[in-house]
Parts: structure tokens; C-alpha cells; sequence
């Protein structure tokens, strides 16, 4: 495996990313603590913080009662999912003017690769695209910078400036910067892993360097284990491609919406997203899933399905799932969240229909139906026409939610 001599990856994190954008957006909130929150009233936890609210100890997902104790003045922000959505696709076309983006890991991470004249200047790199940011969108938005050899160590440099830092760690002079972490500062190792290791006597980034390979397979019980120590020992090592598994939405239903009906309404507008979604990534479902947080607990249900994307059949087995789910809450029950997801995708190349099952002619009416609304949907950038009812809850961002991993489409908000 090959070990690079020199820097090859930058690794780009935004600073606060939601809250820079409202900042930027509007000027009074500059310079303020400012809390995002999902909605307008009632009682909820903080989505994301900006970092005058974090010096001042808020934190991402604490209750906002709590967030109110520690930081009085705090500015709660009802969450714009479109607004980052087109924010973020700004921000990539400019660093793109500056260095091509080679991968957008999330809606405020990404990487890029160096050519050999960016790998000897890394900081005039960095500066530049702090520049094209500044000066092209807003002095609000700031983004903190790593290099390293491999992707992930580029990712843990760019968190340890924070915020508006850059960190360059040469080869050579590693592994010095990362001895002076806590395993918790290295994606990958979460509360779970920290306790497995602590078991296994691994306590410090000096312990967990100084295992072998097929020891760090072993405690992650997979080759995720083997594939981090090759990344922080500097080898260039990269992640295999993902396949797609599921399409799915959840939601957190408003204060007022949280009976058993506006549950139901706001789980059939969170599967025709998750429809749409699968037929515009030209994929077939075989498996459908309806799970619900309740004050006193939760619920899930799930179908197997013959390969179908349509809305009539994913619909009908909707309503056979949420008839089991709720079969036995009461009319009180109230309901906190409520998701779906279509799981066993199929692409349409590869799909197989059921000899036993004589349906095909009928499904393939409602697949042109479906692809007649879409197109129709597409034409004029909102829903126009549905099967069946629309009508979307308070305050809308059904299926275009905040999101730290997707980059939502602009379908997504109609």
C-alpha cells in the first residue's frame, strides 16, 4: 500500500454552518448567540449553534430550555432547509473557481485533491478560498482547512483550528499533531468504540497508534478497523464506493400536529417525497418501513413488497402498515416523530417482477401515471398534482429537513 511523502488531500469544514448562513442573511443576527430550532414555539432542542452560542456552552441537539438557562440572551431561529440547500451550492461553485471539489461529504464538509503545485503552497490555497468565500458570499461564513496525506487526516486537521483555521500536517512531521488528541476527536470512534477500546487498555492516541492492523479489525469486528489504522499511519487509503441501501424522510411534528391524524397526514407527504426521490434515481423498492416516537415509547412496522416504485401501491401499503402500527394507541396518543423508508432497492435495469403475481399490466398504469405528475411537478417547480390529497403540515419542510449528511434536492422543498 502506497504512503505518501507529501500533502495530497485538503478536507474543508464550514464553521456553524446553518447558523453563519442565517447571519448572513440577516445582519441582525450577527455577531449574536443564535440557536436553530425546528420550528417556531413549543418545546424543542437546538439543531445547530453559532459559534458565539457555543462560547457561551450551547450545544447542537440540547433542549432549548436548557440552552435558555446557560445563555439568556440566546436568538432561537426556526430552521430554512432551502436556504442552506442553495447556500451550500453557492459555496461550492466558489471554491470551485479556487480548486476542483472532489467529493462533498456532507451539506458543510468536502475534499479535494492537490496538484502538484497546490501541494506546494497549501496556505496560499487555503487563503484563496477564504478570500473567493469572504468576499463572493459573506465575511459571515467562515470554513476551517486541513491537509494531510490521506482524506482523513485532512478531516481531523480541519477540526482542530476551529473555527476559521487552517492546519497543514506534512508527512514527515507526523504523527506529533495527532498524539495531542483524545480518541473521541477521530471520526469513526464514538462513546461505544471508546469503551471497547478502553477494555482492550486503549486509552490514548499513543496506545491506539501503537496496535497492529489486524488488532484494530478485530475490536471493530470488520476491516473499518484495519482501514483507520492505514489512515492515521499516512497511507493512502481510500473509502470503497457506497451503494445506495434506502430512500426514506422523518420529521419531528410540530407542537400542535402531534395527534394520530396529523401523524398519518404527515407520513403519507413524507412517502410520496421518498417516492419521488426513488424514481428520479431510476430505482424500484421491495421493502417499506413505518416507525413513530410516542410520549410513552415508539412503534415500527414493515412490509415486503413486490419491485415497485409508484405511489398507488406504496400508498396501499401505507395504510396496511399504519392500520398495524396503531392498532392498539388511543386517540390520545401523542406522536413526537414519524418516519418512512423504502428499503431492498432495485435499479430499474436490474428489476425483476414476481411470475406469481399477475399485476403487471396494472402497475404499469400507475407507473405512467406517476412519471405523467412528475414531469408535470417538474415543469412548474412545486407539487401541481398528486394521487390523492396534499396539504402540508405547519411549517412546512416535509422531506427537505435541516441535514448534516444529504444535500437535499430542490424537488425536496415542493
Amino acid at each position: 500500500m502506497r504512503k505518501p511523502d507529501t500533502i495530497e488531500h485538503l478536507y474543508l469544514d464550514f464553521d456553524g454552518f446553518f447558523a453563519s448562513v442565517e447571519q448572513l442573511r440577516n445582519p441582525a443576527l450577527r455577531g449574536r448567540p443564535i440557536g436553530i430550532v425546528p420550528y417556531e414555539g413549543g418545546r424543542s432542542c437546538i439543531i445547530a449553534c453559532s459559534r458565539e452560542a457555543k462560547a457561551r456552552g450551547v450545544k447542537n441537539i440540547m433542549m432549548v430550555d436548557e440552552a435558555k438557562r446557560i445563555c439568556r440572551d440566546l436568538v432561537l431561529v426556526p430552521q430554512k432547509p432551502d436556504l442552506y440547500r442553495r447556500a451550500h451550492n453557492e459555496l461550492i461553485s466558489q471554491i470551485g473557481s479556487v480548486i476542483p471539489v472532489d467529493q462533498v461529504k456532507s451539506i458543510d464538509e468536502l475534499s479535494c485533491k492537490l496538484d502538484e503545485r497546490q501541494r506546494a503552497d497549501p496556505a496560499g490555497v487555503a487563503a484563496a478560498i477564504k478570500r473567493a468565500i469572504r468576499y463572493n458570499i459573506g465575511a459571515s461564513i467562515t470554513c476551517s482547512i486541513g491537509f494531510a496525506a490521506n482524506r482523513h487526516l485532512a478531516k481531523i486537521a480541519s477540526g482542530t483550528q476551529k473555527p476559521d483555521g487552517l492546519s497543514i500536517w506534512r508527512p514527515e512531521a507526523m504523527p506529533a499533531p495527532l498524539l495531542k488528541l483524545p480518541l473521541d476527536d477521530i471520526p469513526g470512534i464514538g462513546k461505544r468504540m471508546e469503551i471497547r477500546l478502553a477494555k482492550a487498555g486503549i486509552t490514548t492516541m499513543a496506545a491506539l497508534l501503537a496496535t497492529q492492523p489486524k488488532q484494530l479489525r478485530a475490536l471493530w469486528n470488520n476491516v473499518t478497523g484495519e482501514r483507520l489504522w492505514y489512515a492515521l499511519h499516512g497511507y493512502a487509503i481510500e473509502a470503497p464506493p457506497t451503494e445506495r441501501g434506502m430512500f426514506g424522510h422523518a420529521r419531528v411534528l410540530p407542537p400542535d400536529a402531534r395527534m394520530l391524524t396529523d401523524a398519518k397526514t404527515i407520513s403519507r407527504l413524507l412517502l410520496v417525497k421518498s417516492a419521488r426521490r426513488v424514481r428520479r434515481a431510476g430505482y424500484y423498492t421491495k421493502s417499506i418501513s413505518l416507525w413513530m416516537q410516542y410520549y410513552e415509547g415508539s412503534g415500527f412496522a414493515s412490509l415486503t413488497l413486490p419491485q415497485v416504485n409508484d405511489d398507488q401501491a406504496l400508498l396501499t401499503a401505507l395504510a396496511s402498515l399504519w392500520e398495524r402500527l396503531t392498532s392498539r394507541l388511543t386517540s390520545k396518543t401523542r406522536v413526537l416523530r414519524v418516519g418512512v423508508t423504502l428499503g431492498d432497492l432495485t435499479t430499474a435495469n436490474n428489476r425483476q417482477l414476481d411470475f406469481l403475481l399477475d399485476d403487471d399490466s396494472e402497475r404499469q398504469k400507475w407507473e405512467r401515471l406517476g412519471s405523467a405528475l412528475d414531469r408535470l411537478n417538474i415543469k412548474y417547480g412545486k407539487t401541481v398534482a398528486s394521487v390523492g390529497f396534499w396539504e402540508p403540515p405547519p411549517g412546512g419542510n416535509v422531506g427537505g429537513k435541516i441535514s448534516f449528511t444529504r444535500i437535499p434536492s430542490a424537488e425536496d422543498f415542493w
